[in-house]
């Protein structure tokens, strides 16, 4: 999860910690308790506090965003000599090359300069914006999680009131169904399977779509069901390959998923042409599945969100599966296509 924090929020940090820090740095150093400008004082005080911000932002993008993101808390320890090295290069910078060519002062004497004591030195003084960032990353990555969360759960709570509207007698609507299959049995088999096959359709929405993880196995078939009723829409005119490759008996998967990807290619793709062909292949290898549409689409469509909506999407996903997962998307030449990889449950 990539934090989206406003970079004046560092700023404003920054400014309140010279303010802090120069302040503090007058009251020990006065005489007499009287406070003096000093410009060669503040210049040198701010250049420090630019150093620590610098490291401060650095790590916070870097560092922070590679590990602390992954709770890769271990690799994360290792990374910090690296910043308080690069803190004592860039104060080094600021303060003995730059300030010195302006001021023809330096902060450190000749003999403190020396490399490796002033790397030394500056491990101490580097400390706070290690920790500052470190602290503000697990801060806004907090809320940000508590932030998705709510949303998740808005979302879901939608959800199950729009179900719940849908859900007008669904005991009735299966007797309703059921008694037609009765009715059809041995008079026309064909449209008396197509009932049934509709049965299971609408009883895996209504019982299944609103659980946690459902079984791959009943997502497929779901699918399965979902394409057969899209044939007999189309009749003979659905230029489609449909493609499962793997064992998917025991495995689990987040519900409603697989069928964005459906959904999307029956309701924007062009398959009425038997020269471009639309595709549906998923793929179980091991503990990953695949999904991977292509299609080429009807003008003037947005391919963007459709059904439970791509953005939604994506928040289930990451809540779901972290950084686990890969999707990806790509809308080009009148074509669109659609990727997915997620670990399965066992």
């Amino acid at each position: 999860m990539r934090l989206k924090i406003p970079f004046y929020y560092h700023i404003v940090l920054f400014f309140g910690l010279f303010i802090v820090f120069y302040i503090w740095d007058i009251g020990v150093g006065q005489k007499d308790g009287t406070f003096i400008f000093n410009k060669i004082f503040f210049l040198f005080s701010f250049t420090q506090l630019l150093a620590i911000f610098t490291i401060y932002v650095f790590n916070f993008y870097t560092f922070c965003n590679w590990f602390l993101n992954k709770k890769k808390i271990f690799i994360y320890l290792l990374t910090i000599p690296v910043s308080l090295v690069l803190f004592a290069g860039v104060r080094y910078l600021f303060q003995e090359i730059i300030l010195f060519q302006i001021t023809g002062t330096h902060n450190y004497v000749e003999k403190s300069r020396e490399i490796t004591f002033y790397v030394r030195d500056n491990f101490f003084f580097g400390l706070p914006a290690v920790v500052l960032s470190s602290l503000s990353y697990l801060f806004w990555h907090f809320q940000e999680t508590q932030k998705q969360n709510q949303e998740l759960l808005l979302e879901n709570k939608k959800a199950e009131f729009q179900m719940l509207k849908s859900q007008v007698s669904p005991h009735f609507l299966f007797n309703t169904l059921n008694s037609f299959y009765s009715q059809l049995i041995g008079k026309d088999d064909e449209i008396a399977a197509d009932v049934l096959v509709l049965s299971d359709l609408l009883r895996y929405v209504i019982t299944e779509t609103d659980k946690d993880e459902a079984l791959l196995s009943k997502e497929i078939q779901f699918i399965k069901n979902y394409i057969h009723l899209q044939q007999k829409r189309f009749e003979d005119q659905l230029y489609l390959d449909f493609s499962i490759e793997g064992d998917y008996t025991i495995e689990k998967i987040l519900p409603s998923v697989l069928i964005h990807f459906i959904e999307n290619v029956f309701k924007h793709g062009k398959l009425n042409d038997p020269e471009k062909r639309a595709i549906i292949s998923i793929d179980i290898k091991g503990d990953f599945l695949e999904i991977s549409t292509f299609n080429y689409t009807i003008g003037g469509e947005n391919y963007y969100s459709t059904g439970i909506g791509f953005d939604n999407l994506m928040k289930r996903l990451e809540y779901t599966y972290k950084d686990k997962f890969i999707l990806k998307k790509t809308a080009e030449n009148n074509t669109f296509k659609m990727y997915l990889k997620i670990p399965l449950k066992k």
